[in-house]
C-alpha cells in the first residue's frame, strides 16, 4: 500500500508558501519560536522538500543547504550539507512523513555530491534521528531558546 501523500522538491511558489505555512504551524504555533527568526536568507537558496496528502494539504516539509550556505553549519566541509526545518504538521505525526522527507533531502544531497548531512536536532527528536542513522555530537546548545544537539549522518 502506498502512503496517503507524495514528496516533491518545492519549486513554484506556491510550494515555497506551502512548505513556509507548515514552519510557522509548526516552530511558530506550536513552538513558539518567533516567527522573525524562524524565516532567514537561506530560504531563497536552499532546496525544500514538501510533502502533500493527495488532496493537495501540506503535511511536513524540510530543507537542504549546501555549498556556502551550509558553511557555517559544517565546520566549512564543503562535501557536507545541512538538514533542517525539518517540521510536520500534528495530523501528519506518526504516518512516517518524517522520515520520508530526511531521506528524500538526503537523496538531494547524493545527487548534489555531498557525503554527509548534518542537522542540528531538538533534543526530544534525538531518538528519531538516531533511528534514521544519525550520530549526536558536541555538547547541548540552545537554538530559539530550545535545546539542540549537532547530529551526522554519512551518506
Amino acid at each position: 500500500m502506498s502512503p496517503a501523500y507524495v514528496l516533491r522538491v518545492a519549486e513554484d511558489p506556491a510550494d515555497r508558501e506551502a512548505c513556509f505555512a507548515v514552519r510557522k504551524e509548526v516552530f511558530v504555533g506550536e513552538q513558539g519560536v518567533a516567527e522573525d527568526i524562524e524565516y532567514d536568507a537561506y530560504d531563497a537558496g536552499a532546496l525544500h522538500v514538501l510533502a502533500v496528502r493527495e488532496d493537495g494539504v501540506p503535511l511536513g516539509t524540510g530543507r537542504l543547504l549546501y555549498g556556502e550556505a551550509a558553511a557555517d553549519r559544517t565546520d566549512g566541509d564543503p562535501s557536507v550539507g545541512s538538514l533542517g526545518r525539518l517540521a510536520v504538521t500534528r495530523a501528519a505525526r506518526g504516518l512516517g512523513v518524517g522520515a520520508a522527507l530526511v531521506r528524500a533531502i538526503e537523496d538531494a544531497a547524493r545527487a548534489r555530491g555531498l557525503t554527509a548531512v548534518d542537522l542540528h536536532a531538538q533534543t526530544h527528536a534525538l531518538g528519531f534521528y538516531e533511528r534514521l542513522g544519525y550520530v549526536a555530537y558536541g555538547p547541548e546548545f540552545l537554538d530559539a531558546g530550545i535545546p539542540h544537539r549537532s547530529m551526522r549522518r554519512t551518506l
